[in-house]
């Protein structure tokens, strides 16, 4: 028997061998490339010009291009829905640029025309090119692999020899083995013909639609996604409405009708940490034990929320997302009234929680002298004081708690109507209080202890420790479906990367001296070491059953009926 042989590339649509381009055709589901020039004259002409170019690959590849490009300064350049806040920095630090940047719409990129336009271009691409691919699948599907070609030579994997088996033995054998390696298999004239690796056709077409599910799943979730945090403090509750978040922002068709109807309060909440070892002070245990009811009427039931294990209540997620502490303080007048009872959250800075903010009194307090003024104290909370080191904690948990308060006095700005961070200080109109030596007053408290303004202004006293949470509640529809068509995306891209469409046609014919002789071909849809492999397995075992016959004698050559010249007709082009 010959040894297999892979001959010259060969062309499948070559004039000299209509045949074979026959053989060789649908071997894939792409549709084939429109020729070049100009497109007939008329409106028909034109759009059907410009139809098969939307669904070309080349096309459909541009402008998958142009939406990750589009996409770049939707991240580097704050975006309205996103946080409207920086966009007015951006404008008010950039008034050149920043008018700019709104025509073009890169203030609300995945919103805008442009993007918008590239989107569903890239979606009419993708199904203007999946429908007519999987229609032709179809089609290959109910039909059956194509005859041999007349001259199996001319293929790029090719084997010969001669056996005293009848032809009708041969195919038989040949047919009954195909089938077994799971080919598609079937008798046409004198050959066998055989297909097999649909599942890359299958795997190229699940690509496509996975993509198109991924596109549908991602706008979806935009246009109707919802997120917003709130911060809690221990003993506090929350209802899901507008007006309950801190920040909230939505997609551009979200209403707040579409907002999960469900309330939950936080009764405890317990963080624990390494308290030893090069991880000293990293979490170990971040969980908030809360109790929840969805509807207005619902059942009260209890539950724990950790960090990436969020509460689901519908189409809602509530994950913990922060944590911190409050201190709990009061603020007394000149004349002892109260004026101020309340936990303050202040925000963490560093690992050890060391953290900062602002105890603000609007109304209520008169100096004195009974002066109307309002009150503001910088505060810095150490959940862990080291005597010594009064601007950071050693350790995240409240260990040995110290409040570190500076009084300022005057008007905190609040009736200007300009919004200000409760967590940040304007001291444009306001003054410090000063000691005995005319330096800012400033002190440590531990819980318990209490500041006196001077001059009778009054005093705070620190009455403990609140911690609190915070809690971030999404909406994003679709997302179970842009991960499904993820994994279908990745599972077709293999399928068609690692799976080889290829056909094999087995000849058995009596030739003119009464032996049969048997050719192998096999074609694949690229240029592959697979092919000649397989068709040498297959042919090996095909040999077995349909053994070659003896050579004809020759005086100046001792018989070898097991030698592979005397029964091998080779390929053309090929050594023998």
């Amino acid at each position: 028997m010959s040894k297999t042989t892979a001959g010259e590339p060969v062309d499948a649509t070559a004039p000299q061998d209509q045949d074979l381009g026959a053989a060789g055709s649908q071997l894939s589901t792409a549709p084939a490339e429109s020729p070049g020039g100009v497109p007939a004259m008329g409106v028909v002409g034109w759009a059907r010009w410009f139809w098969r170019q939307l669904t070309s690959m080349r096309v459909a590849l541009l402008l998958l291009l142009l939406l990750a490009l589009g996409a770049i300064p939707g991240s580097l350049i704050p975006q309205t829905g996103t946080d409207a806040t920086k966009v007015a920095d951006f404008e008010k630090n950039h008034p050149t640029l920043a008018p700019l940047y709104d025509k073009l719409g890169l203030f609300h990129v995945y919103s805008s025309v442009w993007f918008s336009a590239v989107y569903i271009l890239l979606f009419v691409s993708l199904i203007g090119c999946i429908v007519p691919r999987t229609w032709q699948f179809v089609g290959q599907l109910r039909g059956r692999p194509p005859g041999a070609p007349k001259r199996l030579t001319r293929l790029p994997a090719y084997t010969t020899w001669r056996t005293d088996a009848e032809p009708e033995q041969v195919r038989e054998a040949a047919l009954a083995l195909l089938k077994k390696r799971r080919f598609r298999a079937h008798l046409v004239g004198d050959a066998v013909a055989a297909e097999k690796g649909y599942l890359r056709e299958v795997g190229n077409l699940a690509f496509h639609i996975a993509l198109i599910v991924m596109l549908t799943a991602f706008a979806w979730g935009q246009l109707f996604k919802m997120e917003g945090n709130k911060l809690v403090l221990e003993g506090d509750g929350f209802s899901n409405t507008l007006t309950q978040y801190d920040d909230f922002k939505s997609g551009t068709l979200f209403e707040a009708d579409d907002l999960a109807p469900f309330s939950f309060n936080l009764k405890d909440f317990t963080g624990t940490y390494e308290v030893s070892g090069p991880n000293k002070g990293t979490p170990r245990t971040y969980q908030a034990a809360i109790t929840y009811s969805e509807g207005a009427y619902g059942k009260e039931r209890k539950t724990t929320v950790k960090v990436n294990h969020p509460l689901e209540i519908g189409d809602s997620k509530v994950y913990l997302t922060a944590h911190g502490y409050a201190p709990v303080v009061t603020v007394r007048d000149g004349k002892g009234n109260v004026v101020y009872r309340d936990a303050v959250p202040l925000l963490p800075l560093d690992s050890n929680v060391t953290s900062s903010g602002v105890v603000k009194v609007y109304d209520g307090y008169r100096d004195a002298k009974g002066v109307k003024e309002q009150l503001a104290f910088q505060a810095f909370l150490l959940p862990s004081y080291a005597e010594g080191n009064e601007v950071s904690s050693a350790f995240p948990a409240l260990l040995n708690p110290v409040l570190n308060l500076e009084p300022y006095h005057g008007d905190l700005g609040v009736d200007s109507g300009i919004p200000q961070s409760v967590y940040q200080l304007d001291k444009r109109n306001m003054k410090p209080f000063t000691d005995a030596k005319g330096l800012q007053l400033r002190d440590n408290l531990k819980p318990g202890e209490t500041l006196t303004l001077p001059n009778g202004a009054g005093s705070i006293t620190y009455d403990g420790t609140k911690e609190w949470a915070n809690f971030q509640v999404t909406q994003q529809p679709g997302s179970g479906w842009a991960l499904a068509g993820s994994v279908a995306a990745i599972l077709g891209l293999a399928g068609s990367l690692f799976i080889q469409r290829r056909r094999v046609w087995v000849r058995a014919v009596r030739g003119t001296d009464g032996v049969t002789v048997v050719e192998m071909a096999g074609l694949g849809r690229s240029e592959s070491a697979k092919v000649p492999e397989e068709l040498g397995d297959l042919a090996g075992i095909l040999y077995d059953r349909a053994p070659g016959a003896p050579a004809a004698e020759d005086p100046d050559t001792p018989e070898d009926p097991d030698t592979p010249d005397s029964r091998a007709v080779p390929a053309e082009g090929s050594e023998k």
